[in-house]
């Protein structure tokens, strides 16, 4: 190999080209395959320091585009060669670009191909972006977000989310955009904004260009959210949209979706099958504030009783969830609770499970109030009833006037019959208007 390089280097420069480009071929078609990465190293480096850059490219071009074809057959021998060659050619990117960025396109595909999902994504850092299309940029970006969600790394992942967001707009191809969409979600569920990864994880798993495996998956994914996000109406309109999806029947978690939507109140048993399925990042242990440690301790007159638990508020994502839920499930069920028979609800101290009714209803979550005196939580069912169906159900308020019946059932019962008869009376008027009723013929 010394002396064809040293016959080479004597040659003109207009055949030196050929020469080298010949030479590349004849190492890339050997036989014996344990001499081709020291050969081509050898090469690389003679090129690189004792030839032009004009003929250095013509050459380096053809060497890639050998590899990149498939002319080396072995993934092991391949792999080195390509790192054997980067690590050569990086000093000199600013002549070599082109063939570097190609190179770690390559390196990163079989780093892949490895599961080696961090290293693939840091290859692909390392690429220089400028002499890239935005498109293409677009295109580098995602591809790392995918290679580092796929180790679970949402922190870095989330920067170069950012950097593809911002270039959204710099491509039409369908099948970029829903790889966009995708990490979207995924990163949304890793940040544990679970409310708007649920939306986005059900509005790609009604797409027909993704797999109906995947799609299944996506609406797992969104059921799986839509659980873990905080309690309240917004939570509801999403486990409403889900629990209406037929294909939700089929899911594992079904159950739990069901129990959500009906406002069931949650056991133990079944809360422990639906944590099986859940990834790390979902159970991920979450903090409780001093000023909530503090508040929860305060007026626990009942903590020396052996039922009272000692809990000072959830310890996971899901805990929070569950107990939230029931919370918000038990405002269905009761007028008023007590504060030590809220906590007997939640697992939680009295203190804490006030605490945490305090925070919902602060958070406008939760329709009640709080009498600290007599120790008790008085649900606001009216109100909660009214939003519900009013704003919600889109035939915007109706005034109601508050008859006293005397009775807290009868109350509720009456204000039910008057919505209904209220909103059904709203949509025939609308219907009317669009003339798609008739109004029915008096007759004497």
């Amino acid at each position: 190999m010394d002396s064809r390089l040293a016959q080479f280097a004597a040659l003109n420069q207009k055949d030196k080209a050929p020469a080298y480009l010949s030479l590349v071929s004849e190492i890339l078609a050997r036989q014996d395959q344990s001499l081709i990465a020291p050969d081509l190293h050898t090469l690389v480096e003679t090129v690189v320091q004792d030839v032009g850059i004009v003929v250095g490219r013509q050459v380096l071009s053809e060497l890639v585009r050998n590899l990149g074809t498939g002319s080396i057959s072995d993934h092991n021998l391949r792999k080195r060669v390509v790192e054997e060659t980067l690590s050569t050619l990086q000093p000199r990117i600013v002549s070599y670009e082109e063939q570097v960025n190609s190179l770690r396109f390559q390196l990163a595909d079989l780093l892949e191909t490895e599961e080696e999902w961090s290293e693939a994504a840091r290859v692909l850092m390392g690429i220089s972006s400028r002499s890239l299309p935005d498109e293409e940029k677009f295109r580098v970006n995602i591809r790392i977000v995918r290679l580092l969600l796929e180790d679970e790394d949402s922190v870095q992942a989330e920067t170069y989310y950012n950097r593809a967001a911002s270039l959204s707009n710099s491509t039409s191809d369908r099948e970029t955009q829903l790889q966009f969409k995708l990490c979207q979600a995924r990163i949304s569920d890793y940040a544990r904004k679970f409310l708007e990864a649920a939306m986005r994880y059900h509005e790609l798993s009604w797409l027909a260009e993704i797999d109906e495996e995947e799609r299944k998956e996506m609406l797992s994914a969104a059921v799986t959210c839509a659980v873990l996000a905080p309690a309240g109406p917004n939570r509801s309109r999403v486990l409403a949209s889900l629990y209406r999806d037929e294909r939700s029947a089929n899911l594992p978690s079904y159950n739990i979706l069901s129990k959500m939507f009906l406002d069931h109140i949650l056991r133990p048993a079944e809360i422990r099958t639906f944590e099986e399925r859940l990834r790390p990042h979902q159970l991920a242990k979450i903090a409780i504030s001093s000023n909530d440690q503090l508040a929860s301790t305060i007026d626990d007159d009942d903590s020396a009783e052996p039922s009272t638990s000692t809990r000072r508020g959830p310890s996971t994502v899901l805990d929070r969830a569950v107990m939230e839920h029931n919370l918000l499930a038990s405002s269905k069920i009761y007028n008023n609770i007590t504060f030590r028979g809220l906590g007997a609800l939640l697992d939680l101290a009295p203190g804490a499970a006030e605490t945490m009714a305090r925070k919902m209803i602060e958070q406008g979550r939760l329709k009640g109030s709080i009498d600290q005196v007599d120790k008790l939580i008085w649900f606001d069912a009216a109100r909660e009833e009214d939003d519900a169906q009013g704003k919600a159900g889109g035939l915007g308020d109706v005034e109601q006037t508050n008859e006293d019946t005397g009775a807290p059932f009868t109350k509720r019962w009456d204000l039910q019959i008057r919505m209904t008869a209220a909103n059904v009376e709203t949509i025939v008027q609308h219907l009317a208007e669009k003339g798609l009723v008739q109004q029915p013929a008096v007759t004497a």
